[in-house]
C-alpha cells in the first residue's frame, strides 16, 4: 500500500473575485489598499521634541531641561506678558526621518541622585513615550548633563513674583 502526496490544487469556484470568500467585496479594486494604508503620515520634529521633553521631565531626579543660558532666557521670556508659556521643548533636539528618530537631550539633575540611573530612566521613558505615541523607531537618545541643582541654589525656572 503506497500513499501518494496530495496535490496542491487551488479551487476558487466558491470564492469571490479576489479569492477571499463568497460575497466579500474587493477592497483593493477601488481604493488601492486598506483604508488605513492610503496616504502618508509625517510627524514634525517639534512634535517628537514635545513628547520627549514631557517624558524626560517626568523622571525623578530631573530638575530642569536645557543649559543655564537657555533656562535664563526662558525665565525672562516667561516673565514678559504674552511671552508664552514654558517651553516643553527646551533642552530637546529631535531629528525625524520617515520611520526613525534620534534625540539629543540636555538636562539638569538634582544633587544627590545617581546621574547614570537618571540618564537610564530618562532614556527608557523617552523611548517608550515616543515610540508608543508616534510609531517611530527611536535609534538613539543622547543625554548631556549640563548642571546639578544644589539644594541651596535659587531656581531660575520659577522666578518669584514681585506682586503681593
Amino acid at each position: 500500500m503506497s500513499e501518494t502526496p496530495q496535490q496542491n490544487q487551488s479551487d476558487t469556484s466558491d470564492k469571490g473575485p479576489t479569492g477571499q470568500g463568497p460575497g466579500r467585496p474587493d477592497v483593493t479594486k477601488r481604493g488601492g489598499g486598506a483604508p488605513g494604508s492610503r496616504g502618508r503620515t509625517t510627524i514634525a520634529d517639534g512634535v517628537v521634541e514635545k513628547i520627549a521633553g514631557l517624558a524626560a521631565r517626568d523622571v525623578p531626579g530631573v530638575h530642569a531641561m536645557g543649559s543655564g543660558i537657555s533656562r535664563t532666557f526662558g525665565a525672562v521670556r516667561d516673565r514678559v506678558p504674552g511671552g508664552g508659556t514654558k517651553s516643553v521643548t527646551r533642552g530637546v533636539k529631535a531629528e525625524v526621518g520617515e520611520v526613525q528618530t534620534a534625540l539629543d537631550l540636555e538636562i539638569v539633575v538634582e544633587y544627590g541622585v545617581s546621574i547614570s540611573e537618571v540618564a537610564r530612566d530618562v532614556r527608557e521613558n523617552v523611548i517608550s513615550a515616543v515610540e508608543r505615541m508616534t510609531g517611530l523607531e527611536v535609534v538613539e537618545v543622547n543625554i548631556a548633563v549640563s548642571d546639578v541643582k544644589l539644594p541651596d541654589e535659587e531656581d531660575d525656572e520659577e522666578p518669584e513674583s514681585r506682586l503681593q
